[in-house]
């Protein structure tokens, strides 16, 4: 059973993301919060698998709460907003954010999405990704310091990790480089801790920022 916590400063939106999400027979609703720190409050207090979380509400903000969330505990958060305005998708993926989706998608949307980010995937609107893609690779050049992090992968490693960037699930890839999916896994589980990383969404993020991928290329 998945727990969430839902963070929203509308009583409304926040209402109407728990009924939704509380109807699912895996889900179950742990608490609500109206602002930041309550929400790393109740984070740190019920320990959610999953955080639902606005960006902007007043005092502490979305942002700041995923960041103390993130480091204090082990739930993943799925930033949820009406925004699709470039700072807070960066700023919520740079803070730890597993996933980010906008308020106008649909309520199967938002019950995949939650699914999705509990099984560890990233999650990123359609619009938000190609946004993130082309800001990365206008930057024109990889950062040194993560180019040096590559060579501690092996070179299955970095294949995985390329095609984990094209958006690419476990069995895609697997279908990709002619691998078993299960091994796809460990390959994934690897990459991740010899990197540092969090998540599937921080890989993402680093392979383009690191120069391994690049937009538009096959």
């Amino acid at each position: 059973m998945l727990r969430v916590l839902v963070v929203d400063d509308q009583d409304l939106f926040r209402g109407g993301f728990a009924m939704i999400l509380d109807a699912q027979p895996d889900m179950t609703v742990a608490g609500e919060a109206a602002d930041g720190a309550e929400a790393v409050r109740l984070a740190v207090e019920l320990e959610p698998d999953i955080v639902l979380m606005d960006i902007r509400m007043p005092g502490v903000d979305g942002v700041t709460a995923t960041h103390e969330i993130c480091a204090r505990t082990k739930a993943r958060v799925l930033v949820l907003t009406m925004f699709d305005v470039d700072e807070y998708v960066y700023a919520a993926l740079a803070a730890g954010a597993s996933g980010f989706l906008l308020k106008d998608i649909r309520r199967y949307q938002l019950v995949d999405g939650v699914r999705v980010v509990a099984a560890g995937d990233a999650l990123l609107a359609p619009s938000v990704t190609r946004r993130l893609v082309a800001d990365l690779s206008r930057r024109g050049h990889a950062v040194p310091a993560l180019v040096a992090r590559l060579a501690e992968l092996t070179e299955r490693e970095r294949d995985t990790l390329r095609q984990l960037a094209r958006g690419l699930s476990n069995a895609e890839i697997a279908a990709a480089l002619f691998l078993s999916e299960h091994t796809v896994k460990t390959h994934v589980s690897n990459l991740l801790g010899k990197l540092g990383l969090r998540d599937r969404a921080q890989a993402v993020v680093f392979a383009y920022e690191s120069g391994l991928v690049i937009a538009g290329e096959h």
